[in-house]
């Protein structure tokens, strides 16, 4: 019987480089539920920045990275762009896409336009 398949390994393009200089670049991230949407409006950097919303979710979502302990919002502000870019498509993809367009694609390669589109 097949169930619902709600975490999805990821390889970054570039990596998570940590304090130690260690690079980081597989990780998992789970299907996002709606109190992971709705608890960042509560938080103050989320009022002086809608955009910081993002940063918030993506540390809800992303369970593991490499060797990192536990994924914060200082995790994922600390990303290079391309890899905060990833991620965020990759979330759009698990969410609200088809996510068996990520048996076709190489790890860390970008995904196809299309299928990162919401609407």
């Amino acid at each position: 019987m097949s169930g619902l398949q709600t975490e999805f390994p990821f390889t970054l393009p570039k990596g998570f480089v940590d304090d130690n200089g260690t690079l980081h670049r597989t990780g998992v991230m789970r299907l996002a539920c709606a109190r992971d949407e709705i608890e960042p409006l509560r938080d103050g950097r989320v009022k002086e920045n809608d955009a910081y919303a993002t940063v918030i979710v993506l540390s809800r979502v992303v369970t593991e990275l490499g060797t990192v302990q536990r994924v914060t919002t200082k995790t994922i502000e600390s990303l290079f762009v391309s890899d905060f870019g990833y991620l965020q498509d990759l979330y759009r993809i698990i969410n609200f896409q088809d996510p068996s367009i990520l048996d076709a694609l190489e790890p860390g390669t970008p995904f196809p336009t299309a299928s990162v589109e919401v609407g």
